[in-house]
């Protein structure tokens, strides 16, 4: 038990004839470790784009609800009847009148 300790930590696994094994599982080992840092640096990659993304939907969708809101206001009739009348336009007094074509061709109101 002792020996095979002090044979680990001396490092004579390394060169002794079975070493081209152990050397192979070392590399293996290895690059199955850089696999698994890179991949996991891309998934953090990942989680901050999204995180950016979830963001700026929410900055578009209260854009968009401002823009809404602003549009409904333009909208009312009294903003507009408003702002035609600073340009000397004012709603009519007089009633719209309908008027209905009878198939003969003559008119009625």
């Amino acid at each position: 038990m002792k020996d095979s300790l002090l044979h680990i930590i001396r490092g004579q696994f390394l060169i002794n004839q079975d070493a081209l094994k152990t050397w192979k599982f070392i590399l293996f080992l290895s690059a199955l470790a850089m696999i698994m840092i890179s991949s996991a640096h891309r998934l953090d990659k990942k989680v901050h784009r999204i995180a950016a993304l979830s963001e700026e939907v929410k900055q578009l969708k209260s854009q968009f609800v401002a823009g809404r809101m602003a549009l409904m206001n333009a909208k009312m009739e009294t903003k507009i009847i408003k702002a035609m009348g600073n340009r000397g336009l004012f709603p009519s007094e007089v009633p719209p009148k309908k008027i209905i074509i009878a198939s003969n061709g003559s008119k009625d109101e």
